[in-house]
């Protein structure tokens, strides 16, 4: 519910060219309480007004010579361009209410006027109108804060993939299927696989050797969504010579716990283990 001073505290302006009209609804409103009225007998001057002062309110006579209200409606649709007119008509033409509200205004009042009902019917529209902009403010807010926390997620899914990039020499990302979303790294060419351009399907170069032990004990872990810590396995290339990769990875759920696949980090340490063989033997050699 809106605070009741803030009703009061509305900016409202009048627009009609008969003076004693004026008049009587600024006393009626200065009278409620109102403290932000405005008045003019020049309808040329309406659409000016608005683009200063933003009314939250405009009480406007429909018959005025030189421009009508309806002209008027018509050049304040192009401020309001929210869709939303804060206009209530003064008429005296019962025929005239319905196009009125046709055109664009919220509400009318009828000449000759029923105090009782205008105060009625300023207040209830004040009350929308007010709701309107809050709704409208926290509309705005919420984008905002959508948009810096987007920022603030790819700032962070950057410095993610800059640690990534530090720590290993690849990430991954697979579905619930099995098929991978996401690479980044030189995991083709240290795995010898191909990947198509929807990272859909893989297939092995011809001429690996996998340990198919190893390989078997990876695929376990995948199909049972056990999460692992660098796994090592290896191949031999083409050309003879050992290869060794060490990977880790982790299943992913959703919001419901949903499995929705596995992302991971992998490595050649091809050189830390052929190292650590050496050492080893070397080792049992001087024994």
């Amino acid at each position: 519910m809106n605070n009741g001073q803030d009703i009061l505290n509305a900016k409202i302006l009048i627009v009609d060219d008969q003076e004693s009209n004026v008049l009587l609804l600024g006393d009626l409103l200065h009278d409620a309480g109102y403290t932000c009225v405005t008045s003019t007998r020049d309808p040329y001057a309406v659409y000016e007004l608005h683009r200063k002062n933003c009314f939250d309110l405009i009480l406007l006579d429909l018959q005025m010579p030189g421009m009508d209200g309806f002209q008027v409606i018509e050049g304040l649709k192009k401020i309001d361009s929210d869709g939303y007119l804060p206009v209530l008509v003064v008429t005296a033409q019962p025929s005239h209410k319905l196009r009125a509200l046709t055109a664009g205004a919220k509400d009318f009042v009828s000449k000759p006027f029923d105090l009782v009902e205008v105060k009625t019917r300023i207040h209830n529209m004040l009350e929308v109108r007010l709701l309107y902009k809050k709704l409208e403010q926290y509309n705005q807010k919420l984008e905002q804060t959508v948009l810096e926390r987007t920022t603030e997620l790819r700032e962070s899914e950057a410095r993610f993939r800059r640690l990534t990039e530090l720590s290993s020499d690849w990430y991954w990302e697979q579905d619930k299927n099995g098929h991978f979303t996401k690479i980044y790294g030189p995991v083709h060419e240290m795995l010898g696989i191909h990947v198509d351009d929807a990272l859909d399907t893989i297939s092995n170069d011809q001429g690996v050797q996998w340990n198919e032990a190893e390989r078997e004990i990876l695929e376990a872990n995948l199909a049972a969504r056990r999460p692992f810590l660098d796994f090592v396995y290896s191949r031999i290339n083409p050309d003879g010579s050992q290869q060794y990769l060490m990977v880790s990875g982790e299943p992913t759920y959703d919001l419901f716990g949903r499995f929705t696949g596995y992302r991971g980090i992998g490595k050649d340490v091809t050189g830390t283990i052929i190292s650590k063989n050496k050492s080893r033997a070397q080792s049992r050699a001087n024994l």
